[in-house]
């Protein structure tokens, strides 16, 4: 996409992952923290969960995200990085049936994120972060990259831009990932070979 850069989250880039989160609807609540926590812990208070996140991307060996840029403007982000860093991923059982113990530990990472901003969404912007979280992952040591996206066409009727955030079943087929099972008739499984 013409314009369009993808940069990780580092500390310096703090403030446009602010913008992207922006001040309404669930990134702006979530702060991405859902799949790093068990029970009800991320709905206790969106100033924590912006905290954490904070501190995440502070104290990271290697980012926990990537940013899209469109003309320099922070337009876009993607959560990922090993599974074994998200406790609500390898506490679900539904998902442990579909992946059993292939590729188990720190080589398989994991898609969890996607936030668009209004304005931005359906223009290709998650298909780019993808794609370069498949480089991301590999330059990182992962062998895997697996992500758990919506099957949009098994769903009734138009799927809301904010429901998707774990992106959609098209995208990653798109970007060389192959189902392995389903959790629900909505939610494939996908994975790609990264290293």
């Amino acid at each position: 996409m013409e314009g369009l850069g993808i940069a990780p989250a580092t500390v310096e880039r703090w403030s446009d992952l602010v913008t992207v989160f922006g001040t309404r609807g669930d990134p702006s609540w979530c702060w991405c923290q859902f799949f790093l926590t068990t029970g009800n812990r991320y709905r206790d208070s969106a100033e924590r969960n912006r905290a954490d996140l904070e501190a995440q991307v502070r104290d990271a060996k290697v980012p926990p995200g990537l940013l899209a840029y469109r003309d320099g403007e922070p337009i876009g982000w993607l959560q990922l990085g090993p599974r074994t860093s998200y406790p609500r991923v390898t506490g679900q059982a539904a998902l442990a049936k579909v992946v059993g113990d292939r590729d188990a530990g720190e080589r398989v990472w994991r898609t969890t994120c996607f936030v668009v901003r209004v304005g931005h969404r359906r223009q290709g912007v998650a298909g780019a972060l993808l794609a370069a979280g498949v480089k991301y992952a590999a330059e990182h040591g992962a062998g895997v990259l697996e992500g758990h996206p919506v099957d949009v066409s098994a769903r009734h009727g138009r799927s809301a831009g904010a429901a998707l955030y774990h992106g959609t079943l098209s995208m990653f087929t798109h970007a060389g990932f192959v189902e392995i099972g389903r959790t629900a008739p909505t939610r494939p499984v996908m994975r790609r070979h990264v290293g």
